[in-house]
């Protein structure tokens, strides 16, 4: 299984917050720590609000700051959100898809299905607390 970008720079964001979770993180700063697009991160960071994980202030001493402590931010439920519009295979898209053995014999699709739910199921035994990066000295 491959995560997104989106996926692997949002959770580089949120491990740097869990590190200082009552500090307020701007994406230029993340942008400027990890190397990244802030264009970019902006949009991840944009999400993680929708998404109930992350709260954003505006003005001076603004940014952004876990909704939930780390350890009651599931890895699981992290990994969802972020990738909740890519499916892992072309059949698994709503429709269907563009799959050309939609007839009832494919096998594969229950077997992805299944390990895509193994997967998650992993993850949801962690918390953002479990891979919170050192904090910064």
């Amino acid at each position: 299984m491959r995560l997104t970008h989106l996926t692997d720079y949002g959770l580089r964001m949120l491990m740097r917050m869990a590190s200082v979770p009552d500090r307020a993180f701007s994406t230029a700063d993340l942008a400027e720590e990890f190397q990244l697009s802030r264009h970019h991160l902006a949009k991840i960071m944009q999400r993680l609000a929708h998404g109930g994980l992350v709260e954003t202030r505006r003005g001076a001493g603004g940014g952004a700051v876990l909704a939930k402590a780390p350890q009651d931010i599931g890895l699981g439920d992290i990994v969802r959100l972020l990738e909740r519009e890519q499916p892992l295979v072309e059949c698994f898209a709503s429709g269907g898809g563009d799959c050309g053995i939609n007839d009832g014999r494919c096998k594969l699709k229950g077997r992805l299905r299944f390990a895509e739910a193994a997967f998650l199921a992993d993850l949801d035994r962690s918390t953002l607390a479990d891979i919170a990066l050192p904090a910064p000295v």
